[in-house]
């Protein structure tokens, strides 16, 4: 049996013969590290996106901006419901506002924001690998 597959006491692949550590690569990959301070913030940025009904309100905006009532109407929430996803959203910069006369329209803050929501909408749909 190849050692680097799964075994029935064990789900994840291991080396199961010791080897030299490749220093030169571990130094490498070390110099490559995401630094602390960058890997929590993007940890909040990802938590943020862990909510199904900020996801929904994601879904919405990447066809374009929409007020908060239409927005609402949409997703089926309250508007109140909304407003605090938005405010959520737009403290992590997922979204941005501009007013236009009494009303304020919300939009994916940049095009950053809608490449990640659509690759990650598009990975999810990949079938699994057998």
């Amino acid at each position: 049996m190849d050692e680097s597959q799964p075994t029935p006491d064990s789900q994840t692949p291991h080396c199961s013969v010791r080897h030299p550590v490749n220093l030169s690569e571990v130094r490498s990959r070390r110099s490559q590290l995401l630094d602390v301070d960058k890997a929590q913030r993007m940890a909040a940025f990802f938590s943020c996106l862990g909510d199904p009904n900020r996801l929904r309100i994601l879904s919405v905006l990447s066809q374009g901006d929409q007020c908060v009532c239409d927005l609402a109407a949409v997703v089926n929430m309250s508007e109140s419901a909304v407003s605090h996803q938005l405010r959520t959203l737009r403290a992590h910069r997922i979204v941005g506002y501009r007013r236009q006369g009494r009303n304020v329209f919300y939009y994916l803050q940049d095009d950053h924001v809608a490449t990640l929501y659509h690759e990650i909408a598009e990975h999810l749909d990949e079938p699994e690998d057998s």
